[in-house]
């Protein structure tokens, strides 16, 4: 009897097995090519950061025109396990959730609550043509991410 870990195969490539759920097949990698890809996964999730945070810059430049005389409103970016949230917060001290984005794939998504995105991918960061237009139409009230 084997253990789960012997070899059958004299080869010794350790596979690892990635469920896609689109089609629910396995598909086999070898964990040499994980490793290969991990930094341009890396690279993605930086620069969806760094459009993030220029999405916050947008957001601020917005309100302070449309409202020159008033405090500007303050926005970041909270990280959780699946989406970065950008977060507005008044001078008062209350928050809200101005849109939620995708850390691997750049998706921008519309708030249902403070916890969860509504479904429908309103702009992608990750490629030009959405993001410049998410930036030019970027609302500090959120109206950008309603589907027309």
């Amino acid at each position: 009897m084997k253990n789960w870990y012997s070899r059958a195969s004299p080869d010794p490539v350790f596979l690892y097995i990635k469920r896609v759920k689109a089609n629910d097949t396995m598909t086999t990698q070898t964990f040499s090519d994980y490793v290969a890809t991990q930094d341009a996964r890396n690279d993605i999730q930086l620069n969806v950061r760094k459009y993030c945070l220029m999405l916050c810059d947008a957001l601020v430049l917005d309100f302070t025109t449309r409202h020159p005389n008033s405090d500007p409103y303050k926005f970041y970016i909270e990280s959780g396990r699946k989406y970065h949230k950008i977060i507005m917060e008044t001078g008062g001290g209350s928050r809200s959730v101005n849109a939620f984005v995708d850390k691997k794939t750049g998706s921008v998504l519309k708030p249902a609550s403070f916890k969860a995105p509504a479904k429908g991918e309103r702009f992608n960061l990750l490629i030009i043509e959405s993001r410049e237009e998410c930036f030019a139409r970027a609302d500090f009230a959120g109206s950008y991410l309603y589907l027309r």
